[in-house]
């Protein structure tokens, strides 16, 4: 009885052994065929690595080109910002120190000093007599011109036929015109040039002083320039700009000692 319980105790030590090593050699059976996870695991760091390279040598020329478009811009800004602040080389010593340092001639070819002037508040006009704001802006300056001569206000006029040849008559039929169809009885200077190389020296200087939307050139008949007491531009008009529509500048300067 003893050997044979012996015997079955040896025999169920030998099974326990066989089935121990049958689990521990498991792993090996697999080592030759990997393990699906354990390998997407272990080549995580490189495919991370390699969608990093892609997006950053895909991403690098939009980069580069953001920042050319910013740097054009940048530029362009500084460009017109340099443009708007200073005159050309030379202009700023030909430039006046105000309008009454000017002279300019009026509608008969006589000298004129604007110096004569100081001391009083000028809107400063190119007309023309063929315009479509010909007579609403001839109407409207007249009642300005009426209404404040006597405290100190002036309109001064300057025909220019630079804008689709409205203003082509000679001097003399421009002065005929305006005194007749126009009534107008503030002066009629010279007509002139105000943009390009032949531009008068006054209308250099308005530009210079008040520049307009986009550009300084004067953009058409009856813009209009509003100078102060001592001969100073204060304000630009648009040739749409109603001359009523002026008179609260007006008087503020007007008011001013």
């Amino acid at each position: 009885m003893e050997q044979s319980t012996a015997a079955n105790a040896k025999k169920m030590n030998g099974e326990r052994v066989a089935v121990l090593a049958s689990s521990q050699s498991t792993p090996a059976r697999c080592k030759g065929n990997a393990n699906p996870l354990q390998t997407a695991t272990s080549q995580l760091p490189y495919r991370h690595h390699s969608t990093m390279s892609t997006r950053s040598s895909s991403g690098g020329p939009r980069i580069c080109t953001s920042l050319a478009v910013l740097a054009l811009a940048l530029a362009l800004v500084s460009f017109l910002s340099l443009r708007k602040a200073a005159p050309p080389p030379g202009m700023a010593d030909d430039l006046p120190a105000s309008v009454h340092d000017i002279t300019v001639k009026d509608i008969q070819g006589n000298d004129v000093k604007l110096s004569e002037y100081a001391g009083k508040v000028l809107l400063i006009v190119n007309v023309a007599s063929k315009c479509g704001l010909t007579n609403s802006n001839y109407k409207e300056l007249n009642v300005l011109y009426e209404k404040y001569r006597e405290k100190g206000f002036q309109i001064l006029a300057f025909p220019c036929n630079q804008f689709a040849g409205q203003e082509p008559g000679s001097n003399e039929e421009i002065e005929q015109t305006v005194c007749t169809r126009f009534k107008a009885e503030f002066p009629i200077f010279d007509k002139i040039d105000v943009n390009g190389k032949e531009a008068a020296p006054l209308y250099k200087f308005l530009k210079s002083q008040k520049g307009g939307f986009l550009s300084d050139g004067i953009k058409w008949n009856f813009t209009k320039f509003l100078v102060n007491k001592d001969g100073k531009v204060v304000e630009r008009y648009a040739p749409t700009t109603s001359p009523l529509k002026i008179q609260n500048d007006i008087q503020k300067l007007l008011g001013a000692s």
